[in-house]
């Protein structure tokens, strides 16, 4: 009695993990391939069978999956589809051939439970104890009416859609860094403009008054053409550089509006001079110590670190109103056009050092002290 006790609890300990282990093994080749046989029917359902129908699972890409199994119980009849349908987790049409019985499991999201019943049927009524006739009918009518797609699907997707993530993530990270590149390029420039607007708003309040002082009345006996010619440009010089300095949004900006102070200072000399009777001057770029002074008339010599020759405006005695020489000695950097013809920026001396002579500058020059000597 007691050994008969010992041999029962042997069995119902050992058929436990034995079943576990065949459900399994079957949910991991049903997840990957959607075919599985049981060791113990390869006899009746060989490899090449197996690996026939895998691939036309595969070609069909639909959630429909066929076990073999044997009648044992390592496979409990009443649970075993269900058992089946949790352990692989994926919603489809479960076939199942155990010993001499093919039934059929299905969710309704992808095929009706009758319905796939009915498929199940009439395949093993076509091929009655043939289990390669038996499935491979059942899978080419319920491959038709399944919905969904097959789990190699999902995995291939995942192949593509892992490296398409990765690159988009690569190309977000180097779109943000040249985003923030730029807007620190654009704040720098934002400053950059701030500090020349400054500058270069004096310029023009400075020509705008030099302009209000003229005692020139186009009008006027006296006054010819040219004269007003001469007027009129200074005066579309002055409305010239207002307004582009008021649409400047980057430091490059500035420089049109410096080249319209120059064309209006050199207008206002040339009236001056044909008012005077005095030869026409010669275009040249501004004084080079303060290009407020107008057009230059010699080179003189000037000696910052390295001495060099530098237009200027020589000149015994101070026109009346003109503003007095800029010191030079810490002044920021300006963007007039008084080095060259070509409008390149002139530079001040580096802070701490006064240039050391500055001969025949300019009138207003001349007539004060001027840092610039």
């Amino acid at each position: 009695m007691l050994a008969a006790l010992l041999g029962l609890l042997m069995v119902l300990g050992l058929s436990a993990p034995a079943q576990a282990a065949g459900l399994n093994d079957a949910a991991d080749s049903l997840k990957n391939t959607q075919v599985y046989v049981d060791p113990a029917m390869t006899g009746r359902f060989s490899k090449d069978q197996a690996d026939a129908l895998a691939k036309k699972l595969k070609k069909a890409d639909k959630p429909v999956f066929v076990a073999v199994l044997p009648d044992s119980e390592a496979y409990a009849p009443k649970t075993l589809l269900n058992d089946l349908r949790t352990k692989v987790g994926i919603v489809g049409v479960y076939g199942v051939w155990r010993g001499d019985k093919f039934d059929v499991g299905a969710d309704a999201k992808a095929l009706p439970v009758a319905q796939a019943r009915n498929i199940a049927g009439a395949s093993a009524r076509s091929h009655p104890g043939d289990i390669d006739g038996t499935v491979n009918d059942f899978v080419d009518q319920a491959v038709k009416q399944t919905k969904g797609e097959g789990p190699q699907h999902s995995a291939s997707a995942a192949w593509i859609v892992v490296p398409v993530a990765l690159v988009a993530l690569a190309g977000t990270g180097v779109f943000l860094l040249f985003r923030r590149a730029k807007k620190r390029k654009e704040a720098q420039a934002r400053a950059e403009l701030a500090q020349l607007r400054t500058v270069v708003d004096e310029d023009i309040t400075a020509f705008g008054e030099e302009l209000d002082r003229l005692d020139f009345n186009p009008g006027a006996p006296g006054a010819d053409d040219t004269q007003r010619a001469d007027y009129t440009r200074a005066l579309d010089s002055y409305d010239r550089a207002k307004r582009t300095m008021d649409e400047a949004a980057k430091p490059e900006d500035v420089r049109p509006v410096t080249e319209a102070l120059e064309e209006g200072r050199f207008a206002l000399a040339t009236l001056a001079a044909r008012r005077e009777g005095r030869p026409l001057p010669e275009r040249r770029v501004p004084c080079f110590f303060d290009p407020r002074h107008g057009p230059s008339t010699t080179d003189v010599q000037w000696a910052p670190p390295a001495a060099r020759r530098a237009p200027s405006r020589p000149a015994p005695t101070t026109r009346p109103g003109w503003p007095p020489a800029r010191t030079r000695t810490s002044a920021p950097w300006r963007p007039s056009t008084a080095t060259s013809r070509t409008g390149t920026p002139a530079r001040p001396t580096a802070p701490g050092r006064a240039a050391t002579s500055a001969a025949g500058c300019c009138p207003a020059c001349w007539s004060a002290p001027c840092s610039a000597r």
